[in-house]
């Protein structure tokens, strides 16, 4: 049975509450939506101070714009804020991946904007869970490595992303260009329950939007020389609903279109999420919804333009995860935590990491809950609880060289 070494203790001891817990409140203190690029901006400027702490180097990043399908059909090319990268030792022989975000889903206009102590010990703001508690729980797990002596020779990139929370649009490219030859990866992303149960599988998922043009003609005097666009639509959202089976989930979520109610629509855009738990079902999918794309328009005499697809493939458990997870595990008996996980339809940028072979656990973050919500909330004696999880399994990786 392995038990802490000395020179691990050196490390666990050198973390400490306070300085992670002034950290996120001040960090959460700017509204930082993925929409926002001014927050974004200064927040990437308190991040980029902080994480200069670690010797390596820190770089700000462009990402890729990407395609939103405004509601009138038009494309419209959306920017993101800046990315940070940071490199530490990038000639070792073993090299790791960490990676956060940034970005929330509360815009600025967003009426959750304040820190508020629901109690002793929970504190309540945006971003506290998710994610920028993670964030300083992989820095001071990281600061602690450093500050201990007589570590292993082992490097890594961190990546914190502006874009996380709408897919990682601009930053995937970043991703899968950070995770090669990377023997293994965390993401801080909240625990999956409040008692630090841990996200295994993830499903995939995919966003598209379908547009269908039609023709327009008078409800009354020639409805039969018109083309209903807006039927189209509906039609196509019965028919991939119907897709749905065990391992693939089908959300017609939204279609935009139609006018007056005297007039046959020419017009209309179906919007839907799939989410496949195997890279078998993403393919099923795809090729489905290709074929009824087709029968709708020959059926509704209607031309269709799909947009989109799977941002974040399937994230099954493969044995080098589930040797990672047994780590993760191992290294929480030896600080008296209980380390389970369990399967989730949510997906991150766990999925992405994955997809590129690289094997990932990416609940490493805080304990906390109701994220994406107003309620959401942070559990404080987490902070220093999970930096020093993170620290033991990172120093476990480097000593092992291997999983």
């Amino acid at each position: 049975m392995q038990t802490i070494t000395s020179q691990e203790q050196a490390a666990l001891d050198f973390i400490e509450a306070a300085p992670m817990l002034s950290q996120v409140e001040m960090w959460c203190a700017v509204n930082s939506g993925t929409g926002n690029l001014a927050g974004l901006a200064q927040t990437a400027a308190m991040l980029s101070d902080a994480l200069s702490a670690l010797p390596g180097t820190v770089e700000q990043v462009e990402g890729a714009p990407s395609e939103l399908i405004r509601n009138d059909g038009s494309v419209q090319m959306t920017e993101y804020g800046k990315h940070l990268i940071v490199t530490v030792r990038p000639d070792a022989p073993v090299q790791m991946l960490f990676t956060g975000h940034m970005d929330t889903v509360f815009p600025a206009g967003h009426a959750f904007q304040q820190l508020t102590w629901r109690e002793d010990g929970i504190l309540n703001g945006p971003g506290v869970a998710d994610m920028k508690g993670g964030i300083a729980v992989m820095l001071h797990a990281l600061l602690a490595i450093e500050g201990a002596k007589d570590q292993p020779d082992f490097g890594y990139q961190i990546l914190i992303n502006s874009d996380e929370e709408v897919g990682s649009p601009s930053s995937a490219p970043i991703i899968a260009r950070l995770a090669k030859d990377k023997m293994a990866a965390l993401t801080y992303e909240p625990a999956a329950l409040p008692d630090g149960t841990l996200a295994g599988a993830r499903a995939g998922s995919g966003n598209f939007s379908v547009i269908f043009s039609g023709k327009s003609a008078h409800a009354g005097r020639n409805p039969d020389e018109g083309r209903n666009a807006l039927l189209a639509a509906a039609d196509l959202a019965l028919r991939m609903k119907a897709l749905t089976r065990e391992g693939l989930s089908v959300n017609p979520a939204r279609i935009d279109g139609g006018g007056p109610n005297n007039v046959v629509p020419d017009h209309a855009i179906l919007r839907v999420n799939l989410r496949p738990h195997t890279p078998e079902l993403q393919s099923f999918a795809e090729n489905e919804i290709k074929q009824l794309i087709a029968a709708i328009e020959a059926e509704h005499d209607v031309s269709a333009h799909l947009h989109g697809g799977f941002g974040r493939p399937p994230k099954p458990i493969s044995n080098s995860a589930a040797a990672l997870f047994g780590l993760v595990k191992k290294c929480g008996e030896d600080l008296g935590l209980s380390i389970g996980w369990k399967s989730t339809g949510g997906v991150c940028d766990g999925n992405n990491i994955a997809a590129c072979g690289v094997p990932v656990v990416d609940t490493m973050g805080v304990r906390g809950g109701a994220i994406h919500s107003s309620d959401e909330y942070l559990i404080t004696d987490s902070l220093p609880e999970r930096a020093r999880l993170s620290a033991l399994t990172i120093m476990r990786l480097a000593q092992k060289g291997s999983l």
